[in-house]
Parts: C-alpha cells; structure tokens; sequence
C-alpha cells in the first residue's frame, strides 16, 4: 500500500555551486510511503505524516546553506570551541565564498554537486530513520514551482528575525511581476530576473572591514570582496563574497522591504505612469507595492 502526499513543504534554502556561486533555492516535496496498515487501518495519519517529516525537513535543509562536502573546492573547519563552523568554497572560476556561522546554519551533503538527486538522497537517509516500523520505505519527489515569467535566485539573511530566516545565507527562488499602468512589462521583468540572477542581497549596515573579519581564510584580492557580519539571537554570522555577487541595500532585506526598493529602483527605468511591483519570495507568497 502506498500513502502520498503531495505539497508536503516548500523547502526554501541556498546552496553552494562550483559555477554559480552561492544560488537561492525553493524546491517542493512530495512524500510516498510504502507500507502495511497499522492497527488504524492507515500506513499512517496525514497529519502526522504532515507535521513530522515536514518538521524533520525543517530541521535538516529548511533555511540553511547547503554544501556539497565531496567537492575539492570545499573546506570546511570545525571550531570546537566555539561550536563555529567556517566553510570556505572555491568555484571553479577562482572566486571565493566563505562563511563563518553556527553549526545549525549549514547542511553538509556527502556530493560533489548540489541537486534534486542529492538533497534527495541526503534527505531520505535523514527521514527513514523516524519512519514508523509499519513503513518500509520513503520516495521524495523534489520539484520546482512552474514559473511561465522572469524569476531569480537570492540569498540573504534577516538579522532581526527571531527564527531561522536571521541565518545569513538562505534563499529563495522567486518570480518577479512588474506592472505599468494596469499592464505587465516583460521587458521590465526580465531586466530584474538578469539583475539578480544567483544574487546574495545585503545590507549596507552590516558590512564590516575585511581587517575585522573572524574568517581566517584569505582571499587574493580584498578589494573584490565585501565582508558581512551580524551577531543574532542563534549566534555570529559572517560571509565573504565577491561584490560582483552582491546587490547591497541600505535597508533589511525582508520581501515587503525588497518590493519597495524595486519599485524605487524600476521608477528610475520608467519614471512616467503608475508602477506596481509583486516580488515573490519562493512559493506562493511576497509582498507588493505601487507607486
């Protein structure tokens, strides 16, 4: 017998890749389990199926940076002092991106690559071992939302958010409408999805001096590089990126605050007529603004 369910979570995250860099993801899961029927006449409840495997992917993928550890580009470096982990990532055209973070801010996947194959395997070797013993086996199927117009990955961190989005690489893969005197602009649209194709957005009170960074890992030129920093209720984030990867802010870089910089942003492209602006941020949910 055979349980499915389809919509189970959105999983919304970033991870690091050899080409891109640091992208911005939001995939879908479905959920199929194969088991016997228990004592209820079920494999298993939906809304346990829905409440804890949706909490475990929370937990192991959900907000955080995955990494693919088996890359020869990747280092990373346990601080058992501090509980600290710094990654340091080389992409294979010599950039660098290197965090310094809680342990809990990042997922190690035992892959060369970051993909729906490998988050899939990672992620049923985690579920499998909290599966009822009538269930015998799991299959995730992992997918993106259809998105028929422009769309862009990012990443960012909330500082002030008193849960997981204060991790400062997490992301989100995101259309994007622009709307001109009552009708959408492509033209517009696309301009934004080239902007901010695999972007990490930052805040401008939150840059510090690559002298002051925790990091111990060097770059060759620093001046191809902002550092980030902030200390939050989870603990001390730290990111180097190279600047060509960044669009910086001088607000936070919450979804209602990302909406109204594009509107200031796209009315200095097209000052004339009323602009409306709806910026997604993954899956079904964002902010919108007109001006």
């Amino acid at each position: 017998m055979q349980l499915f369910v389809n919509d189970l979570t959105v999983m919304d995250f970033s991870y690091l890749c050899p080409k891109r860099g640091m992208v911005g993801e939001s995939w879908i899961v479905d959920v199929i389990l194969d088991g016997e029927l228990n004592e209820e006449s079920m494999v298993q409840d939906f809304g346990h199926v829905k409440k804890n495997l949706k909490r475990l992917i929370d937990e192991y993928v959900d907000h955080k940076l995955l990494v693919p550890a088996e890359y020869s580009g990747s280092e990373v470096i346990h601080d058992d002092d501090s509980e600290q982990v710094e990654a340091r990532f080389t992409c294979i055209d010599g950039r660098s991106i290197m965090l310094h973070c809680p342990a809990e801010a990042y997922a190690f996947v035992y892959s060369d690559e970051i993909n729906m194959e490998s988050v899939g395997v990672y992620l049923k070797e985690v579920l499998a071992t909290h599966l009822p013993e009538n269930v015998e086996n799991i299959t995730l199927h992992l997918r993106e939302e259809v998105i028929n117009s422009p769309y862009y990955h990012y990443t960012h961190g909330l500082k002030k958010h008193d849960g997981n989005c204060q991790r400062i690489a997490h992301g989100h893969r995101s259309r994007i409408d622009i709307i001109l005197d009552g009708k959408v602009c492509v033209e517009s649209q696309q301009y934004w999805a080239d902007r901010w194709a695999d972007i990490y957005i930052a805040t401008r009170e939150d840059e510090i001096a690559y002298s002051d960074r925790k990091l111990k890992g060097q770059v060759p030129n620093e001046a191809d590089y902002y550092c980030f920093a902030y200390e939050s209720s989870q603990g001390y984030f730290e990111l180097l990126i190279p600047k060509s990867d960044c669009e910086v802010i001088e607000t936070d870089s919450t979804v209602e605050c990302l909406a109204q910089y594009l509107l200031e942003e796209q009315k200095k492209r097209t000052p004339n007529g009323v602009c409306q602006v709806i910026a997604y941020e993954g899956v079904g949910k964002g902010a919108t603004v007109k001006g």
